[in-house]
């Protein structure tokens, strides 16, 4: 049996600090397997995002680690992340939606106070009608987002929390403490 491979102390400190938050309900997160050539130590998680017991979205951050670093990362660091989810018909075809889908990322990095640089992705959206044997659902559609960036240091709990709050958007899910007018119910209804 080989020794255990001692993990560089920054790398430790990431994968602690990604297993230490605790995201909102409506999100599960697992520990999955990373893919082993992009850097010599990874870890990923996968997300499954649920709203009224319906899987609306999911996602994977994967976090890279290379004690050289690279010159693109600007740093040793580097996370990257995959979230999709399906989405009415009307947003999925307007035209601003990729702006909007960019901005749930930066904007929910900052928030989470998740330093970063070298920021980078693309954002996606899909229409898809299902036609013969896959005939199904009318036309749905869907919205990508992949991006990567590099942390400015190694305490990752805020950029767990900023990529949560990345899934809540894109599931359409409202922020915590706030109740959708659809989800109210009159009073002594059941």
């Amino acid at each position: 049996m080989a020794p255990p491979i001692a993990l560089p102390e920054t790398f430790a400190r990431a994968v602690a600090g990604l297993r230490s938050a605790a995201p909102r309900p409506e999100i599960t997160l697992e520990e999955v397997g990373a893919p082993q050539r992009l850097a010599p130590f990874t870890f990923a998680l996968s997300a499954t995002v649920l709203r009224d017991g319906d899987e609306v979205a999911t996602g994977r951050l994967i976090l890279l680690h290379d004690p050289v670093g690279h010159e693109a990362w600007q740093g040793t660091l580097r996370l990257v992340t995959y979230v999709t989810a399906e989405l009415e018909v009307d947003l999925a075809a307007d035209p601003l939606l990729p702006g909007v889908g960019w901005t749930w990322l930066t904007d929910a990095l900052d928030t989470q106070g998740a330093g970063h640089r070298a920021i980078g992705g693309t954002v996606t959206q899909t229409m898809s009608t299902r036609f013969g044997d896959l005939a199904g659902p009318p036309t749905v559609g869907d919205i990508e987002i992949r991006a990567s960036w590099t942390p400015v240091d190694d305490e990752l709990t805020p950029h767990l929390l900023g990529w949560c709050a990345l899934l809540a958007s894109t599931a359409g899910l409202p922020p915590p403490g706030v109740t959708a007018l659809s989800d109210r119910r009159p009073a002594g209804a059941a």
